[in-house]
């Protein structure tokens, strides 16, 4: 089974589709779920869902671990072509997961109880992302 999940986002932070991926997962017994973004600005995260506390900290870390092209400590950065938050978004995107792989028992993905599964948006601007999914059953 293949599918493309489509979501909006609102600029950078964490949006959560687990809901999306176990409807679809519905019934499809066991195997093996590969989800990979179809973007070179955002990634893919399995990572706490009951604190939204966690999130918005991930977030900020990120914001300060890679600063935008504005900063002074990023004087070095060439690629510019999209604003100040294009190559600072690459570089997040090369740090984190663009794929995951969950095991899958009885159409239900194994993810842990406080577990969700996310895209991290790494631009500031809206942008409309895909995400391939693949589930190979037994």
């Amino acid at each position: 089974m293949q599918t493309t999940f489509t979501l909006q986002t609102r600029g950078q932070g964490l949006y959560e589709f687990t809901d999306d991926v176990a409807g679809w997962l519905r019934g499809a017994g066991d195997g093996l779920l590969t989800l990979m973004i179809r973007h070179t600005s955002a990634s893919l995260l399995i990572q706490e869902n009951a604190d939204p506390d966690v999130q918005t900290d991930l977030l900020a870390f990120y914001q300060r671990l890679v600063p935008p092209a504005h900063d002074p400590s990023m004087s070095y950065l060439r690629h510019r072509m999209e604003g100040p938050d294009d190559m600072p978004a690459h570089i997040k995107a090369a740090m984190l997961p663009i794929s995951l792989s969950v095991p899958v028992q009885a159409g239900r993905m194994r993810l842990g109880t406080w577990q969700g599964i996310y895209l991290f948006e790494h631009r500031d601007a809206p942008h409309t992302r895909q995400v391939a999914a693949h589930f190979r059953g037994d």
